[in-house]
């Protein structure tokens, strides 16, 4: 047991610390007299009569300023504040005793400065000595784990105060590119040079290091993480907001860096007409709102004031979650209170319901994020794909048209560009949709924008690999050679939303979604980033493994954003035009009436030769087969592990 954990009421040992300060009051006057050459104990009754009473006074006056409420653990420099407001009053009420007591010494008056300098080395230098012997006695009983911050600024200087009074963490070290800071002591830190981390980890044993760069841009923090990517660390991260007025940061803030430092990719700030122009003061309508895209468009969306916000979905929990965390943003926003949440349960394939709803709240911009996305899944249920991602694009067009909504703005996807699976064929029709439908020079602004993988969205690599790493592996990557366009989702909503501003009719919106990343480097980089090492042939002492499972079916390797070459810019650096050959609504009007019909029958081998017809470069890896009907052979190239048993949707 040591002094931190004695089983004493907080009561009982605030008494004790006014008895003890009672007495070093007293201690503190003898010392006086003593350093003036006089008798503390040869002095009139009456003298000891005033001091008594100016030292129950003085412990009185040390309760009123709430000396006892501060913790001897964590004091600081409030504290100290507090000790010297005490320690004055202290030597005031003794000055008053004095002149009371009416003693030979009372004339004196130098012991007073004396009595005040060691009143104040007695009551606050035990406080904290008392301080750093509890905190040493913590960390032999409790070893903190030694760990560097890089980042000496103002964010750092937080992080380390909220460590050193934590009892989990040990700062040995900072770290930062600034030479001006290269060389000083930080409360008591040295700040190193980043060339020397080697050096550091392996002097005091670190495993972890704290990112302190809150200010830093993506670019400059990705730098940053590769040069950190080659030790045997596990890199953690401060958020890019904290309570600066507190000037306090919690150690629980801390967490794994976010993927987008990885990717360094700088958002480009909006531009506010872009953003405002099909939404303030406008009633809007999100399909799909429940999903990881649609959910982040609506969060964006009010704030930009919109009169009404309709969110549609099948998914029960989630648009309630939705609306509950849309009704508490109000609260926040200025003049949330005028904003109406409309929440619906339904699907957009339902013709009345979409008619109805668009008319009722009078849609002025609707935004289809309403489809089917995952490759697999899609691909075992064509079916169920064409219905939504097909047909309930059509129906929500038709009723968007029909009551002469302003714009409507078609989520799409990379997958839609030459595709070799039917979700990407799939969106890739339902783009010529809205294309024939705009070339009819409908009232309705129709367009579509296109983009690649989202990060945070349902189905991410990312989440998939901090599970597997942080549960020891192996991680799963499909091929060595997968490549992908990222994006984050706040930045995809934020662009939809300006590219949609830009419609003029049948427009395909293409976001500039930078290099596309191997997914095998993403991989090993969040491995080494979480302080592991990769298990390799080259590497048999490794932590963490990688598998290959192979290309999943429809998948590629690659992904493309524009099918032809004629692309411009617009008015946002990141949003480009792409001009792509179409279909009229005439020859549509008809695949479309076969494809419905297909679909009642559940005829696959139909539903491919009508996509492949009407998608140009639709080039399914195998023959698809109907695993509704009995005596149906399965895919040959279809492993095993690949196939799965679907529950008949539909009925002859």
């Amino acid at each position: 047991m040591n002094l931190y954990t004695i089983p004493l009421s907080r009561s009982v040992k605030q008494i004790l610390m006014m008895v003890a300060d009672a007495l070093m009051i007293v201690l503190a006057l003898a010392f006086s007299f003593v350093l003036l050459g006089k008798d503390f104990f040869d002095q009139d009754q009456r003298f000891y009569f005033y001091l008594s009473l100016a030292t129950t006074v003085s412990i009185l006056v040390f309760i009123r300023i709430g000396l006892y409420r501060a913790l001897v653990l964590y004091m600081g420099l409030q504290s100290g504040f507090l000790i010297l407001q005490g320690v004055t009053a202290a030597s005031c009420l003794l000055a008053a005793s004095y002149f009371f007591a009416k003693t030979p010494e009372s004339s004196d008056l130098s012991i007073l400065p004396i009595f005040w300098m060691i009143a104040l080395l007695l009551i606050g230098g035990t406080r904290f000595f008392a301080k750093v012997l509890l905190q040493s006695l913590i960390q032999n009983f409790r070893p903190k784990e030694p760990v560097i911050i890089y980042g000496a600024g103002s964010s750092g200087m937080q992080l380390l105060v909220a460590l050193q009074n934590g009892d989990q963490y040990l700062p040995v070290a900072f770290v930062d590119d600034s030479r001006n800071l290269i060389g000083n002591t930080v409360h008591g830190i040295r700040v190193y040079s980043p060339n020397t981390l080697y050096e550091l980890i392996e002097s005091f044993s670190v495993r972890q290091i704290f990112l302190a760069i809150p200010s830093a841009t993506h670019g400059e923090r990705k730098e940053i993480l590769n040069r950190l990517e080659h030790h045997p660390v596990h890199v953690k991260t401060v958020p890019d907001l904290f309570d600066m007025v507190s000037g306090k940061m919690g150690v629980d803030e801390i967490r794994d860096i976010d993927i987008e430092d990885l990717l360094g990719r700088d958002i480009v700030p909006p531009n506010p007409e872009l953003l405002g122009a099909c939404i303030t003061n406008q009633s809007v309508m999100v399909t799909g709102a429940g999903g990881s895209i649609g959910s982040e468009l609506c969060r964006q969306i009010i704030a930009i004031n919109p009169s009404r916000l309709i969110l549609l979905d099948t998914f029960e929990f989630g648009l309630y979650k939705l609306e509950a965390e849309l009704m508490e943003k109000l609260q926040s926003i200025e003049g949330g209170g005028n904003i109406e949440i409309v929440s619906l349960l339904g699907s957009v394939g339902n013709r009345l319901q979409m008619e109805n709803a668009i008319r009722s709240f009078k849609v002025d911009t609707v935004y289809h994020v309403a489809a089917y996305k995952q490759v697999p899944m899609v691909e075992k249920n064509v079916v169920e794909g064409v219905q939504n991602n097909i047909f309930g694009t059509l129906v929500s067009a038709q009723a968007a048209e029909k009551f002469k909504v302003k714009n409507f703005v078609l989520i799409s996807t990379d997958k839609a560009v030459r595709p070799t699976n039917f979700m990407g064929a799939t969106k890739r029709f339902a783009e010529q949709v809205l294309q024939a439908l705009a070339a009819r020079e409908s009232a309705t602004k129709f367009s579509m924008v296109r983009f690649g993988n989202v990060l945070g969205s349902s189905g991410s690599v990312v989440p998939l690999f901090r599970r597997q790493i942080g549960m020891g592996g192996p991680v799963t990557v499909t091929h060595p050679e997968v490549t992908r366009y990222f994006m984050t989702v706040q930045e995809a909503a934020q662009l939809v939303i300006q590219a949609g501003s830009m419609a003029t009719g049948g427009d395909v919106f293409v976001l500039d979604m930078h290099e596309p990343i191997k997914i095998i480097d993403l991989a090993k980089k969040m491995v080494h980033l979480m302080g592991f090492e990769v298990k390799d042939e080259n590497s048999y002492r490794g932590d963490i493994a990688i598998e290959y499972t192979g290309l999943r079916p429809g998948e590629k390797l690659y992904e493309e954003l524009l099918i032809g070459e004629s692309v411009t810019g617009t008015e946002h650096p990141k949003i480009m035009r792409a001009k792509e050959e179409t279909l009229s609504w005439s020859e549509l009007e008809v695949l479309l009436s076969k494809l419905e019909l297909a679909c009642k029958l559940i005829d696959l081998k139909e539903i491919r030769k009508l996509l492949m017809k009407a998608v140009v470069g639709f080039e399914p890896k195998d023959e698809v087969s109907d695993p509704q009907c009995e005596g149906q052979q399965e895919q040959s190239t279809q492993t095993k592990s690949q196939r799965a048993k679907i529950t008949p949707l539909f009925k002859d």
